[in-house]
């Protein structure tokens, strides 16, 4: 378990009751909040990618993220394989505001300290880009779309 508010903790999805939890929640802001065709929501990079799940005291999920590592992440930070990109970041409507998005990316982070990596990427919302500044990351490059949503890419050297 990382460290986490209170109200969560946080933890590698492995098991296949995890990893589930892990795709609802995202079904449910991306998909079901957002309007993400589901098409393009799940990938193929979920099938190796590290997956976070945040949960409640009782077991409930509360949030996930993932993080793509090498020739995966590769076409998201610019051809750097020492570069994680942290993705599919999600907190479920009723836990926002309470910490669990940071606890996620602190979590991201520290599985990607776990394989070597040198820092993280990610391609964020841009209404998001306070909430990952505060975190450290720091964007670059031009405003793009992604999912019809306008995105900026962002980084964190550890």
């Amino acid at each position: 378990m990382s460290s986490a508010p209170a109200t969560c903790s946080t933890r590698r999805a492995v098991e296949e009751s995890d990893l589930a939890a892990c795709f609802q929640v995202r079904k449910d802001v991306f998909v079901g909040e957002q309007r993400v065709p589901e098409e393009i929501e799940y990938d193929i990079h979920d099938a190796d990618a590290v997956h976070v799940l945040a949960v409640a005291a009782d077991g409930s999920a509360l949030g996930t993220g993932r993080l793509l590592h090498g020739a995966a992440a590769a076409g998201r930070t610019g051809g750097d394989l020492t570069v994680g990109s942290l993705g599919r970041l999600a907190v479920t409507r009723e836990s926002r505001g309470l910490g669990v998005g940071a606890a996620l990316v602190r979590a991201i982070e520290g599985e990607a300290r776990a394989l070597g990596l040198a820092g993280v990427d990610l391609h964020a919302q841009t209404h998001a880009l306070g909430f990952y500044e505060r975190l450290g990351y720091v964007a670059y490059g031009p405003e793009f779309p992604d999912a019809g949503m306008p995105h900026r890419a962002m980084r964190r050297t550890f």
